[in-house]
């Protein structure tokens, strides 16, 4: 039996690979309900490792390039790609932005009316990053939880993790001296008079914005990446800088319903990249930082590898095939 400590994100999906591997599985989560307390209850959704390239390691593509097929096999996901826009004013941000990542391919005012008919007239240019998809958070993890159930795994929710629980996937609360916390916070927005189909990113120097589609006209926005440890609500200057980016991507917005707001406490190391670490006995998966949907499946399949080492590749996929 292999017990895990948290069924956020990273618990789940490293369940689900254990359980995929023959073992016998048991999760403990403190919170009520699959995913309750978990930060990624507020992402964005967004497979996009060519885009986040922008910020991040080269690490991020590699390991983040084996999330689409794995959250398909769980998930809805849209493969409909990442559009980036920017004001004529902040063209240069969209260079900037090229210049720092692959994967993409220029698209003109044309080209942008064409992918999104919503945003026609209102952008020169553009980047489009065909490859990237997104996924709605909390149905995957709901999707998540029902999977590794059907799979065996036993979940107890409200209960804290025994002593000798062998896997900790608890993002804040895990004991790592060198775990920081990101703070970021979102809004959904219900506007149904925009139609928007794919993730959009919007350039700007002061507030970069990405919004996207829930689907029903629903939409959530974010971007903030605050060095913070407040868990508090989100503040305004962060909810009034959301709500005017999303009002200069498309003017309807300003008409939007804020059906929701919220902000969460992002694990991160100083690298900004995930670790598994081994520490008094205990192996920990943390460090997902703000690429939760997009690391969780490769760092959950090196995490069951390293605990069940004799399972080979070609077993592996055999199982996920069967």
């Amino acid at each position: 039996m292999i017990t895990i400590a948290g069924a956020g994100l990273a618990g789940l999906a490293c369940a689900y690979e254990l359980a995929q591997r023959g073992a016998a599985v048991t999760v403990y989560e403190r919170g009520e309900t699959p995913g309750g307390s978990s930060v990624a209850r507020y992402a964005g959704g967004m497979l996009a490792p060519w885009c986040e390239r922008e910020s991040a390691e080269e690490e991020v593509i590699t390991l983040g390039s084996r999330a689409f097929d794995w959250w398909a096999r769980v998930t809805t996901v849209h493969r409909r790609g990442t559009l980036v826009v920017a004001p004529s004013r902040d063209r240069a941000e969209l260079t900037r932005f090229a210049r720092r990542t692959t994967g993409h391919r220029g698209v003109d005012g044309s080209a942008i009316a064409n992918l999104e008919p919503a945003l026609a007239g209102r952008f020169t240019q553009g980047l489009l990053f065909e490859q990237e998809a997104h996924l709605d958070p909390r149905r995957a993890l709901r999707d998540l939880t029902a999977k590794v159930q059907e799979m065996g795994v036993g979940i107890r929710y409200g209960a804290p993790a025994p002593a000798g629980v062998m896997l900790d996937c608890t993002g804040m609360a895990a004991p790592l001296a060198d775990l920081r916390p990101v703070r970021g916070e979102m809004a959904i927005l219900h506007c149904p008079e925009v139609e928007i189909r794919r993730t959009l990113r919007l350039l700007h120097p002061r507030m970069p914005l990405y919004l996207v589609p829930r689907g029903d006209g629903h939409f959530m926005i974010g971007g903030t990446m605050i060095e913070s440890s407040s868990d508090r609500p989100v503040t305004l200057r962060s909810l009034s800088e959301l709500l005017s980016a999303a009002f200069a991507l498309h003017p309807a917005f300003a008409e939007a319903s804020v059906v929701e707001t919220g902000a969460g406490l992002r694990p991160a190391f100083p690298d900004n990249l995930p670790r598994l670490t081994k520490q008094d006995g205990k192996l920990y998966l943390n460090g997902l930082y703000r690429h939760g949907f997009l690391l969780a499946p490769a760092m959950a399949q090196q995490a069951a590898a390293r605990m069940i080492p004799e399972t080979s590749d070609e077993d592996h996929r055999e199982r996920q095939t069967a």
